[in-house]
């Protein structure tokens, strides 16, 4: 009986050691599976963020492509505007031009005299337009009849150096 008493508790040993690690086995594959759990919903949490972040950034897209859209918008109508306010100031610089050369050919008309009294009278910047705007030999004619400073004045004012670049 003692033998049967002791091969008794040898199974019950070998049962609680093979139940021990049936049970850890157990056990762990539960942890196991609660991690996996966990990590799935991690992961789904994760993937929904994403695809919300991409759907806010799907929109700002399509919002940027619309301010695009109309700053593009914009700078044409402003450029077509540009092109013609252009339009009409080199239509302007021709009209005075044209009437500029008119007064220069009235002045290149008139005796020598007359328009050197005439050009005596203008302000030194307008005579100084007129005087290099005509042919060299009626100007010197013409201010061979003017007096000896007003020449000399007109005259460095033609040697100096006009500013009058486009600003562009």
């Amino acid at each position: 009986m003692h033998m049967d008493n002791d091969h008794y508790k040898s199974r019950v040993r070998r049962f609680l050691c093979q139940f021990s690690v049936v049970f850890s086995a157990l056990v762990f594959l539960a942890l196991s599976s609660y991690a996996q759990d966990d990590m799935i919903t991690f992961i789904e949490k994760k993937q929904k963020e994403i695809k919300e972040k991409e759907n806010i950034l799907l929109k700002e897209e399509e919002r940027l492509k619309v301010l695009r859209k109309d700053l593009d918008d914009r700078i044409e109508k402003y450029a077509t505007l540009l092109n013609q306010i252009e339009n009409v100031l080199k239509k302007l610089e021709s009209v005075q031009d044209e009437k500029f050369d008119h007064i220069v050919k009235i002045y290149e008309t008139m005796p020598p005299e007359e328009a050197a009294t005439r050009l005596a009278a203008l302000s030194e910047p307008t005579a100084i337009k007129i005087i290099r705007k005509m042919k060299p030999k009626k100007s010197g004619t013409i201010m061979a009849f003017m007096p000896p400073d007003k020449v000399a004045s007109i005259t460095e004012g033609m040697t100096k150096f006009e500013k009058n670049f486009p600003t562009q």
